[in-house]
């Protein structure tokens, strides 16, 4: 075989780099393969364009040298770079460009062929500039030993003939509790991958807590990865070879045989042979076989006997070599698969490779690999990912689950990961719900990933320390999590967690207590439970957090439910809003919760025990809500009248007397037209035909209607008061609200109904919208000050407390607990009645009177109003809206 002829086309700025790529070309010139030409070669005394052209027209190979400097030179890109794109579509030439220096060349009339080296990225950003040029240099050797024409043919009848394999292997899946196998194609959702590995950024402590408040506690502010995600595919084709990295259940697996049928289907590498390998059936394969031993055993499974035949697809760089697992293969078995992967990804460098591996237990670079991370599934992806679950088996149910997953934002956490997404949809397709006891549900996810992910795909891992039991494994994760979380610390540093491992493991039966020892033991537990669990996550360099703050939160509440005492040192906590999902975990573990709950309703009474003036304000409710005929409970009463004279600048939210009185055994109607008033309170401005909204099936006794309305009206006083552009809109609602309000008070109060005529009568037209304007300014807060006179005397409210900024804070504070207390009292625990009935009865008492064993009898015994546990779930359904 004659030479091949190369013709090298470069812009005169990158010589030097073309003289080195000329350099490892001469080995093929020494073996007579080729015979390279360029510029420089041009013969003394000869015509330099014809020269140029001559050779331009008689290679069999062109190579563009691409550069700026390249694109920039009209000779080289008008005259050269068209002529021999010519030629390379009229089949006469093969044309391949070789990116020497960084630039743009997207979009170029050869950026659809295929550059070296093989990767598309430059020489000059190549570490080893040498084994850049290798790499282009083997990628020319292989253009020429397998010309399209003779592997194109091979190619597609190995791809028909394995067709089936592929789809066998590649095309369902099946996990967890799964009754039956589900196509990857129907449930696949796109993977997004992070360029960076989170874990080998340098950043602090600080800085991975920017922008998470702790006053307004964000639980997805904290850990949220700030750099740019890039759809999987995309890595994918962006280098040869790929190395993806990510936590258990991560869809890793999921990716690698999505790319499997994509490339079979030619959607993806439609030239190139897929070839899935599982490590761990490499690694335990008999013999010990090279990785195209076992590729060629594969094949001939398919019926493609010639063992040759894999040898040469992989020389002539046609393969999309998907290795799956490398985490799952034995540390036996290490040494020889690392050695294998490495040394046939050299051998057979123009190859596609992907390979995956969970991101902790990677203890091995591979040089020519470029290392990425799998991104957790943001909220688009968790809504694709439900809706492709149950399109099939009952479509409507992808859409309540997205807004069950809203309500619970705990679940939603978990939702980010794939594998605790696929438990979600399970639990949630049985049930037609999430259950009630968050902790169950939490648990069954630990379990997923402490022991059954593994378990049913016959997975055993090494046992790092053999001491250290399933059991024991979560009291150390729930003693990390517990101090861990007592010091308000999310994110702690390597040398907190290896310290906390090396306490528990010390005081195991056995335990060497050799300082060194401990050492090792406590670094080798830590990767073990990062590795193979995922629990614990590494963040930045050296600083860990769990997995998810669902995970820390649960660890937690299950130390506070296996330790003894008075938890006194766990309820102080009850106005720390970060508190909030451990507490409702810890009544809902407990086996009898009654301790828990009498010490925090002795925490929350104490909120306001040192001010006179709220428990003066305390009183002054606890009387009103004697005084008041009405057929609900005390404490319900109580609830709506701190709601509504507490104070009128607003310093608590409007739903504190929504949400415990709808909670506390009221009727749900009345809950829900309470919830509307709430609305009113927080959108003064928005146009609402409120009149109709309260007016639906609303049955309220006739003093707390009355008083709920005067109050409406003095809110309304407050709107047209604060924003005169748009709180005009208002005028015919406050009239209505008067009107509404004598209706209310003509058999309740007489002289009531008088006043409030009179007052109305004040009002001039709402007619003229101007005038009406103008007067408000000039008389209205002097008529408000009536209204409100007029309301204390004849109902007792509208007194103005004029609370201090530090009393507002307290009483929200008391709000919040009391909120917390209500939800944990009807979440699914266990309490005793008498505990239940005593806490109900004391609720919103002053401090001397709140004492569950001296309170005294309510004077009007509540009527038989329902289950409240019913009540609070659809109250809290309508106050949180």
């Amino acid at each position: 075989m004659s030479a091949i002829e190369i013709f090298l086309s470069y812009a005169s700025q990158d010589e030097s780099l073309m003289k080195e790529l000329e350099k490892h070309l001469s080995t093929l010139e020494r073996q007579g393969i080729i015979r390279a030409w360029h510029n420089q070669k041009i013969t003394v005394g000869a015509e330099r364009a014809e020269q140029i052209d001559h050779h331009l027209e008689s290679a069999q190979i062109i190579l563009l040298l691409i550069s700026s400097d390249f694109l920039a030179s009209k000779k080289r890109y008008e005259i050269e770079l068209k002529r021999a794109m010519e030629r390379h579509e009229s089949k006469e030439a093969l044309v391949i460009p070789v990116i020497l220096r960084p630039v743009d060349w997207k979009g170029a009339s050869f950026s659809k062929l295929e550059a070296l080296p093989r990767d598309g990225r430059a020489i000059t950003q190549w570490a080893n500039q040498d084994e850049a040029f290798e790499s282009v240099v083997r990628g020319i050797r292989r253009a020429i030993e397998f010309p399209d024409s003779e592997i194109d043919p091979i190619v597609q009848s190995i791809r028909q003939r394995i067709s089936r394999d592929i789809q066998k292997r590649c095309g369902t899946m099946r996990v967890l509790d799964m009754e039956q196998r589900i196509t990857i194609d129907s449930i696949y959702t796109t993977v997004n991958i992070l360029e960076k590995l989170t874990g080998n950024q340098r950043r602090s402590i600080e800085q991975l807590l920017e922008g998470c408040n702790f006053e307004d506690f964000d639980r997805f502010s904290l850990g949220r990865v700030q750099q740019k995600r890039i759809p999987g595919l995309e890595a994918v084709q962006k280098h040869n070879k790929l190395l993806i990295l990510g936590k258990p259940g991560a869809g890793k697996t999921t990716f690698l045989k999505w790319l499997a049928l994509q490339c079979q289907a030619g959607q993806l590498y439609k030239n190139h042979i897929p070839i899935f390998v599982p490590l761990k059936e490499f690694a335990e394969a008999s013999g010990q076989p090279s990785l195209i031993e076992f590729i060629a055993k594969q094949f001939a499974e398919c019926g493609i006997e010639n063992p040759e035949i894999v040898k040469k697809i992989s020389l002539a760089g046609r393969s999309l070599i998907l290795l799956d697992g490398l985490d799952e293969v034995r540390a036996e078995d290490q040494n020889h698969i690392l050695n294998t992967i490495q040394q046939t990804s050299r051998q057979f460098d123009g190859n596609q490779f992907v390979m995956t591996c969970r991101i902790a237990a990677k203890e091995y670079t591979f040089e020519s690999f470029t290392e990425v991370e799998v991104a957790d599934f943001d909220t688009e992806q968790i809504a694709d990912f439900a809706f492709k679950w149950f399109q099939h088996k009952d479509p409507t149910k992808a859409t309540e689950f997205s807004k069950a997953l809203e309500a619970h934002p705990g679940l939603q956490e978990l939702a980010t990961n794939p594998l605790l997404l696929t438990l979600l949809c399970l639990v949630y397709g049985e049930q037609a719900g999430f259950p009630a006891n968050r902790a169950e549900l939490y648990k069954e996810g630990l379990d997923v990933l402490l022991k059954k992910w593994d378990g049913k795909r016959n997975i055993t891992r090494d046992v790092v320390y053999k001491q250290l039991s399933l059991n024991r494994k979560e009291d150390l994760l729930s003693q990390i999590a517990f101090n861990a979380f007592t010091r308000s610390e999310y994110f702690f540093k390597q040398r907190f967690v290896e310290e906390e491992i090396q306490d528990y493991i010390r005081n195991l039966p056995n335990a060497n207590l050799d300082p060194e020892t401990l050492q090792l033991d406590r670094e080798a537990v830590l990767k073990s439970i990062e590795a193979q669990h995922g629990l614990l996550v590494e963040r930045a360099r050296g600083i860990y957090s769990f997995s998810h703050l669902t995970f820390q939160e649960y660890f937690t509440a299950r130390k506070i439910e296996k330790s003894e005492g008075d938890f006194k040192e766990i309820v102080c906590h009850v106005t720390e809003k970060r508190w909030r999902e451990v507490f409702l975990l810890t009544v809902g573990m407990l086996r009898n919760a009654d301790k828990f709950f009498l010490a925090m309703k002795r925490e929350i009474d104490g909120i306001l025990a040192k001010d006179e003036k709220l428990q003066q304000f305390l009183t002054f409710v606890e009387q009103k809500s004697y005084s008041t005929k009405a057929s609900y409970k005390p404490a319900a009463i109580r609830a709506f009248y701190l709601t509504l004279d507490r104070d009128h600048t607003r310093a608590l939210d409007y739903a504190l007397g929504l949400y415990l009185y709808g909670a506390l055994y009221l009727d749900i109607e009345f809950a829900l037209a309470l919830a509307l008033d709430h609305a009113l309170d927080h959108a003064l401005y928005r146009e609402v035909d409120l009149d109709r909204e309260l007016d639906r099936d609303r049955e309220l006794d006739i003093e707390l209607d009355l008083d709920l309305e005067l109050y409406r009206a003095l809110y309304l006083y407050r709107a047209l008061d604060g924003n005169h552009t748009r709180a005009l809109d208002r005028d015919r609602e406050l009239a209505r609200a008067l009107d509404r309000d004598r209706e209310l008070a003509r058999a309740l109060d007489p002289k009531l109904n008088q006043k409030l005529q009179q007052l109305k009568s004040q009002l001039p037209s709402i007619e003229n919208r101007e005038h009406f304007k103008q007067w408000w300014k000039t008389n209205g807060q002097n008529w408000t000050e009536q209204l409100r006179t007029v309301m204390i005397q004849h109902r007792n409210i509208g007194h103005n407390w004029q609370f201090t900024t530090t009393q507002k804070q307290l009483l929200n504070q008391y709000y919040e607990a009391n909120r917390l207390l209500v939800a944990c009292l009807n979440s699914d625990c266990y309490v005793s009645r008498k505990v239940r009935e005593e806490i109900e009865a004391t609720l919103l008492l002053p401090y001397n009177r709140s004492g569950i064993s001296t309170q005294p009898k309510p004077k009007t015994q509540p009527q038989n109003v329902g289950n409240a546990i019913d009540y609070l779930k659809n109250a809290i359904r309508w106050t949180d809206r």
